[in-house]
């Protein structure tokens, strides 16, 4: 059943300790919460909750982010994407820095490996193409020689994760929303139409209770009786070294189509590694293991004939992945009020413009607006893993 909230089905209660009237109660402030809050608070009093002492601690806040338009391959998640991606050029949801920085991504082929899985249907604007060894090594020079040539990706951009985070939760105090740090959620009962919950700040009562927990959206809804959706963290790690080559700021993405590796430039003389690990552990501040290290250097090192001169950072996220691997959007059908929005995995940022605007239209009960055409709720709806 899919709940409708018009204005006359708000409840706007004063809560005790935090002195808050809220309507939609957001638990977690990384991109997926900032953005739905900068969606909903011009029309809705929203409320933000973030157990860390700033928001986008863990996912958002180490993420290598990029948009690509190939990643996901022909999914409902690309369509978010695509849908994503006019709205980062117009710096929505107003953001004085230009959130999409230009690079472009190299998908290398070898012996046998030729075909890019997913490509054939990327829309005009976003097209790859084939180039061979030789335009290559004009671009990326002393790959190794078992490389054949690459899909060139010219629309891939990096994603200026911090101000895009800033934004939203600028957005969401201008229009009168409350962003709370450490303010851990802790329970919530639903009784008479609202969420009565508990936080480390006080207690809050809402209509509705958004679910943006990343890795710990499952503790969150068993924490408000509602049944878990067996949501799995999985960390990924990413190296910054330094090489004895120069000129690598605006080095391509560059990938073996996303098999074992990536690597982008960073600095000068510095790139950014990742091993594309997906290791399952428990919802934790991550931290990056010396194996995955380790990997990802070796990875690299079997890709390109540069010499590694240092390890300059490291570090390790967590992406969340439902069973099925597709996110997770919609009201649950068993739990009134109760709004997941979770399970973003490896694409939450370079969706959240688009998939901030379908929730947001799913808990008001309107329908999507013409910017969301081709896009179909069900895709994402929580039925599916309840066997509904």
């Amino acid at each position: 059943m899919r709940q409708r909230l018009d204005g006359a089905a708000f409840q706007t209660v004063t809560s005790v300790g935090m002195a808050v009237e809220t309507d939609v109660l957001i638990v977690g402030g990384g991109i997926a919460g900032a953005s739905l809050g900068a969606r909903l608070a011009a029309h809705k009093r929203v409320t933000i909750i973030e157990a860390e002492d700033l928001c986008g601690r863990h996912a958002t806040g180490r993420s290598a982010a990029f948009w690509q338009a190939s990643l996901g391959g022909a999914t409902a998640e690309r369509r978010l994407s695509l849908a994503s991606k006019p709205m980062f050029d117009a710096g929505w949801p107003g953001s004085d820095t230009a959130l999409l920085r230009h690079r472009g991504a190299l998908h290398l082929t070898w012996e046998g490996r030729t075909e890019f899985d997913g490509a054939d249907d990327l829309p005009p604007g976003y097209a790859v193409n084939l180039i061979d060894r030789q335009e290559l090594d004009r671009l990326i020079p002393a790959l190794r020689e078992h490389w054949t040539g690459a899909w060139w990706e010219p629309s891939c951009a990096d994603i200026e994760v911090a101000a895009f985070h800033a934004a939203c939760l600028a957005a969401v105090r201008r229009s009168g929303g409350i962003v709370h740090t450490d303010a851990e959620f802790v329970s919530a009962v639903r009784g008479n139409g609202e969420w009565v919950a508990q936080t480390a700040a006080g207690e809050l009562r809402a209509t509705v209770l958004v679910n943006t927990a990343g890795a710990w959206a499952d503790t969150v809804a068993r924490r408000a009786g509602v049944a878990p959706l067996a949501l799995e963290p999985r960390r990924r790690t990413v190296v910054q070294l330094r090489v004895d080559r120069s000129g690598l700021k605006d080095l391509p993405f560059v990938t073996d189509l996303h098999e074992s590796f990536y690597f982008k430039g960073e600095g000068d003389r510095s790139v950014w590694v990742c091993p594309l690990d997906e290791t399952l552990v428990d919802p934790c501040d991550a931290a990056p293991e010396e194996i995955d290290v380790a990997v990802a250097i070796d990875r690299f090192e079997q890709a390109v004939g540069w010499k590694v001169e240092a390890v300059e950072r490291k570090w390790a996220g967590l992406r969340t992945f439902a069973p099925d691997r597709h996110m997770l959007f919609g009201f649950d059908p068993e739990a009134e009020g109760f709004f997941w929005c979770a399970g973003q995995g490896g694409m939450g940022i370079q969706t959240a413009p688009a998939a901030s605007l379908l929730c947001a239209s799913l808990i008001q009960g309107e329908a999507l607006p013409v910017e969301l055409e081709g896009i179909e709720p069900t895709d994402f709806a929580p039925d599916r893993l309840r066997g509904l």
